[in-house]
């Protein structure tokens, strides 16, 4: 088992910042290709910072091809009676979240 050193409160701020900020311009732009890069820029900065992405977000990009996910143009959402199904369309992969 390794132990790492723990980050200082203020890098994992900022850290948090930025990857909110990244998620809110994927959202704002019109561009898929930006939309991606954003996503993937915000999961880097997690993962070296070992900061974990919100819940929230981490609903707005698909698991295995990490591309960003807009209802309507790339997502297909349904409702079970067992939890929500994201369906990624460029991937084909879906993601499942239960219902509590």
């Amino acid at each position: 088992m390794r132990k790492y050193k723990k980050k200082s409160d203020r890098i994992i701020k900022i850290a948090k910042e930025r990857i909110k900020i990244l998620f809110e311009e994927a959202n704002k732009t019109k561009s898929k290709d930006f939309a991606n890069k954003y996503v993937k820029l915000a999961r880097k900065i997690s993962m070296k910072t070992k900061v974990p992405i919100s819940k929230e977000l981490k609903k707005q990009f698909c698991k295995h091809c990490y591309s960003h996910l807009k209802q309507g143009e790339n997502v297909r959402v349904r409702i079970n009676e067992k939890g929500i199904i994201y369906t990624c369309l460029e991937c084909n992969k879906q993601m499942r979240f239960p219902i509590r």
